[in-house]
């Protein structure tokens, strides 16, 4: 395992599990959202968004976090491993709720000036809640797909659904 890709809903602690991995395994980490989410939101173009991702994977070794399709491609194609992270809905979004007021509530700067806003909470385009409360099920299924489709056998992929999972995988 030295290029490997986390996946997971919002909140289920893909970005933390990244940081993790990487220092276990001596190797760089990159958080998908912090290069796809420029100043005020913005989204990297694509063309510039794959441009980063295929440098930083160009690497012998990496650990790379977010479920982006305009690069899993690129980052399919070179990763050994995906960790998916796929814990039960009621813990997500527990986590996810925590987590989210509490950057809201200190200012917590995510990416490139970015911050949660309280106001996100209610736009139905803008809360991270609702979000990942619709999207739980469909990567739950992409990632069951994707793991028994022949094209990704050249890719070990890691469930991870409890917290013990997550501890024998830092072991």
């Amino acid at each position: 395992m030295r290029r490997v890709h986390v996946v997971g809903n919002s909140g289920s602690g893909k970005s933390t599990l990244a940081a993790s991995l990487s220092g276990r395994l001596g190797v760089p980490w990159l958080e998908l959202d912090s290069v796809f989410h420029m100043r005020d939101w913005t989204p990297r173009p694509v063309g510039e968004f794959r441009e980063e991702v295929d440098r930083f994977t160009a690497a012998g070794g990496w650990v790379v976090d977010g479920n982006y399709s305009a690069v899993r491609d690129i980052v399919w194609a070179r990763a050994d491993t995906v960790v998916w992270i796929d814990l039960p809905r009621h813990t997500i979004m527990r986590r996810l709720l925590r987590r989210t007021l509490h950057r809201m509530a200190t200012g917590t700067e995510l990416w490139n000036g970015n911050r949660e806003r309280f106001r996100f909470l209610f736009q139905k385009d803008e809360s991270i809640l609702r979000w990942a409360w619709i999207q739980h099920e469909k990567y739950r299924e992409r990632y069951r797909q994707a793991a028994e489709d022949p094209a990704n056998a050249h890719l070990r992929f890691v469930r991870v659904t409890s917290r013990e999972d997550i501890g024998r995988l830092l072991g």
